[in-house]
């Protein structure tokens, strides 16, 4: 443990906290960008500067790291005045179209522009006139609105592990792009999204046809169906209808998704997609409650075991269940219908 002083109060932090940790141990909030607990830090916008009393230069929040005795002011004058310059020169070269883009009301440089009050353009300058990529199927990407944070580098890089995006060019040309610039769809990437889910602006977005913003929708926190890896999202539902996916923070996903879970989502709304249980009556299947579904199960496997014996059954279950669900299935088949013919897909 260190002892240090932030804003005033003594405080004792683990040594290998970074300032930014510390802050936020004890509640106070650090503008950042390019900061992702599950990344090294990068230091990359420098939003989250603050003063350290005898500190030549204001030092990154995110990558500096503690010391003892050290003194910490978060939002000193000289901070403040900086944090604003850094966002005027963001600003400098960024789309003004805040009132039509589809991350309005969730994009981090709009909220830190109104907390700060940064209202317009104070440096003049070139605009950047990148094309938009939409040759992925799932997600367009605008590097024109991009602030060159490097979070969907390094995401890509260090937790999907497909380095399928890089920076290309040098100074003002510099963008975000993948190899030999042959767009999305002729490089490595997966479509996952994740880079999507990290991007603080609206450099990337994901194809959609529903409109919506952000304070119009509700978060359901769900598991993914696709396989029993268990990963937690969260379903944005505007009108009751499911408009869009984000990866929450679940212990086997640590806020990531694949493909599947990211934009597989367009099934829940699907008019053929089956809602209640189909019986079978004079030829035809009609819609039956659970309780019926059930208690027709129930008296069949009964009837059938009756008549033929437990080996009579077989069962075959999936890797898109959990662990849990799988260990249900062999029990039933093993403790309630008495046969070990019980099977799972994956097995080879």
């Amino acid at each position: 443990m260190v002892n240090i002083r932030i804003n005033g109060k003594d405080i004792s932090v683990p040594k290998d906290y970074t300032i930014l940790k510390a802050c936020e141990s004890i509640g106070i909030d650090i503008p950042t960008f390019c900061h992702d607990d599950r990344l090294v830090p990068d230091g990359a916008c420098r939003i989250c500067v603050v003063e350290v009393v005898g500190a030549k230069n204001l030092p990154t929040a995110c990558s500096t790291p503690v010391a003892e005795g050290i003194e910490i002011y978060t939002h000193s004058k000289k901070v403040i005045e900086t944090r604003k310059e850094l966002l005027g020169l963001i600003l400098s070269n960024h789309p003004m179209d805040c009132l039509t883009c589809e991350k309005a009301g969730n994009c981090k440089l709009q909220n830190y522009c109104y907390e700060y009050g940064v209202k317009g353009v104070n440096f003049e300058g070139e605009k950047k006139k990148f094309p938009i990529d939409d040759s992925n199927p799932f997600y367009y990407s605008d590097q024109n609105k991009c602030i060159m944070c490097g979070k969907c580098v390094r995401v890509c890089a260090e937790l999907q592990c497909t380095n399928a995006i890089a920076f290309s060019e040098r100074g003002f040309n510099t963008h975000i792009s993948t190899p030999f610039n042959k767009g999305l769809e002729n490089s490595e990437c997966v479509s996952c999204g994740n880079c999507v889910s990290v991007c603080p602006v609206g450099a990337l977005i994901p194809k959609s046809k529903e409109k919506f913003r952000l304070w119009e929708v509700r978060k359901v926190r769900t598991t993914c169906s696709y396989c029993g890896v268990g990963c937690q999202m969260d379903l944005l539902v505007k009108d009751d209808k499911v408009v869009g996916v984000e990866p929450a923070n679940g212990p086997s996903n640590k806020g990531l998704l694949c493909v599947k879970g990211k934009f597989g989502y367009k099934f829940i709304n699907h008019p053929d997609r089956l809602k209640k249980p189909l019986i079978k009556k004079n030829g035809k299947f009609e819609e039956a409650t659970w309780e019926e579904a059930y208690n027709l199960i129930a008296s069949k496997v009964k009837e059938i075991k009756t008549k033929f014996g437990p080996d009579s059954f077989a069962g075959l279950t999936s890797a898109r269940c959990t662990n849990e669900e799988n260990y249900l299935f062999q029990k039933l088949f093993r403790a309630v219908i008495g046969t070990n013919n019980v099977d799972h897909c994956a097995r080879l």
